[in-house]
């Protein structure tokens, strides 16, 4: 053991002994109730196993979740509302805080009313029953699902007070589902021909349809036809019964209530990849087919929505991290807005392209701080600041901001969403 990680532990136990000593001392001197006075929780029994057939979070959590931005959009049937990431620790994301968008409202679609097609240059075109979907051999995989359009409003500065509203646009669960490519293999892909510059374009059972054309090497590699999220059916909010999971790209290719996949000789270019999801640039012009969401960290606590209420003295700071293009290798955090950092601890790794967890176990003596964290993954990808991303795409951009937050927080522990770039 090193004497850095000896005086580092000496310095907590020392800190956590000196509280301990002051919260004994206060104890003695103003006896606690909740500890020298017996409570209704002891005196009296409690709810019965079937009270809540469906175990539901404790009345005291009421305040942990998903929530909207009502002049964001016209009209909450095409909207958008967010996960409470400040409130949560690890990476799995309840299905009942995920973040919804919806294009044209969630619809509620029965297992036996469910039908997917496949068609288009295949050898034989399939319709599948949700019951035959059940007898392919399934896998289990953890992916972030992420918007293109998370932290979109910060483009032009701090805009959303709140990680929940600047980065709330993802959740990260374990789904289980069908390969695509075992689906596409069963109907066959020789009348496609040459599979190099085929697509396969998907759409939903939804009004919208939200169409969207994915390129044929994708659709063979990782993208799955889910039909369970963190161990239970889907919710109707996020494609009851099946969507598509596009793992590392934008959420709008997760087409949900899947009802027909086709096999195409090129991409449809469809609303949903012309007009909207595309990356305008400083000149005005339109990048297409920017489906990978890079790398991207940001703090979760202390934020905006989570100030530091103990006040003085050891200190945890966490975040996420993520990137479309793997896993997350480092995350550094700054407490000077990016003169120094320091690397943070990686909570324990799950999947490719999926969230990952970071600490820094600190201390807090009360001093301003601006906090940041940045993002590495594994291909070496650094995440920018948003000043690099502007040089590149001007500040009339939406999509795709994986640029360095910072949170300013002050003496008495409030923290605030500040432009420092």
């Amino acid at each position: 053991m090193s004497n850095k990680t000896t005086t580092r532990r000496g310095i907590l136990r020392g800190a956590l002994a000196g509280s301990a000593a002051a919260i004994a001392g206060r104890a003695a001197a103003n006896p606690d109730p909740l500890i020298t006075e017996t409570q209704d929780w002891a005196i009296y029994t409690g709810d019965p196993v079937d009270a809540t057939p469906y175990g539901l979070p404790i009345r005291f959590e009421a305040d942990v979740i998903r929530r909207n931005v009502p002049w964001l959009t016209a009209d909450p049937i095409s909207s958008i509302n967010f996960t409470p990431i400040h409130a949560l620790d690890g990476t799995i994301t309840p299905q009942g805080c995920a973040f919804e968008r919806h294009h044209s409202g969630a619809i509620e679609l029965a297992k036996e009313n469910y039908r997917l097609m496949i068609n288009g240059l295949v050898d034989q075109p399939l319709v599948f029953t949700y019951e035959d979907l059940e007898r392919f051999p399934r896998e289990n995989h953890v992916y972030f699902c992420e918007c293109a359009a998370n932290t979109g409003m910060e483009w032009a500065g701090a805009q959303l007070n709140g990680v929940q509203f600047t980065h709330g646009m993802i959740h990260n669960m374990e789904y289980t589902g069908i390969p695509l490519r075992a689906l596409l293999n069963e109907a066959g892909l020789g009348a496609a021909g040459d599979l190099a510059d085929k697509w396969v374009y998907v759409e939903g059972a939804d009004a919208s349809s939200n169409g969207r054309s994915i390129p044929m090497e994708k659709a063979l590699d990782d993208v799955l036809v889910a039909f369970k999220a963190n161990g239970e059916a889907l919710r109707k909010e996020h494609g009851y019964p099946v969507r598509l999971v596009v793992p590392g790209w934008e959420g709008n290719l997760w087409v949900k209530w899947l009802r027909r996949i086709e096999v195409t000789d090129m991409a449809v270019e469809s609303r949903e990849e012309t007009s909207k999801y595309t990356d305008v640039l400083a000149d005005g012009t339109a990048r297409k087919w920017t489906w990978v969401m890079d790398a991207k960290s940001v703090i979760t606590s202390p934020s905006p929505q989570q100030p530091i209420t103990h006040g003085t003295g050891p200190l945890v700071i966490t975040g996420l991290a993520w990137s479309g293009h793997g896993q997350i290798t480092r995350v550094d955090v700054s407490k000077d807005g990016g003169m120094s950092w320091e690397t943070a601890r990686l909570g324990r790794q799950g999947d490719s392209k999926a969230l990952t967890r970071f600490y820094l176990d600190t201390e807090w003596n009360g001093e301003p701080w601006l906090l940041q964290a940045r993002a590495i993954d594994e291909t070496g990808y650094v995440q920018p600041t948003k000043d690099q991303l502007r040089d590149v795409r001007g500040e009339n951009s939406v999509y795709h901001n994986n640029g360095i937050q910072t949170w300013a927080l002050a003496a008495d522990g409030r923290a605030e969403n500040v432009e420092v770039s």
